[in-house]
């Protein structure tokens, strides 16, 4: 089974982090379907900080060692 990794603050796991989020800090990267804009947060916001729209949120956190690890943003996810 592969280790998960958090993006944000290293925390590694054998399972599977639920919604995607770190069991240890709770954050997850975000990016903007409508303007591009990523955000590291625990949960989506209500309206993105960028455009004001009420918007829908795609998580880019990189979870694998292909990508960088820990403090990267999965660039296939963009």
């Amino acid at each position: 089974m592969a280790v998960k990794e958090c993006a944000i603050c290293g925390y590694r796991s054998d399972k599977p982090f639920d919604d995607d989020k770190c069991p240890d800090c709770g954050m997850t990267y975000w990016k903007c379907r409508e303007c591009g804009f990523i955000l590291k947060a625990q949960n989506i916001p209500e309206q993105c900080p960028s455009c004001f729209r009420k918007c829908e949120f795609r998580n880019v956190t990189c979870y694998t060692p292909e990508c960088g690890g820990p403090g990267n943003i999965d660039e296939k996810l963009l």
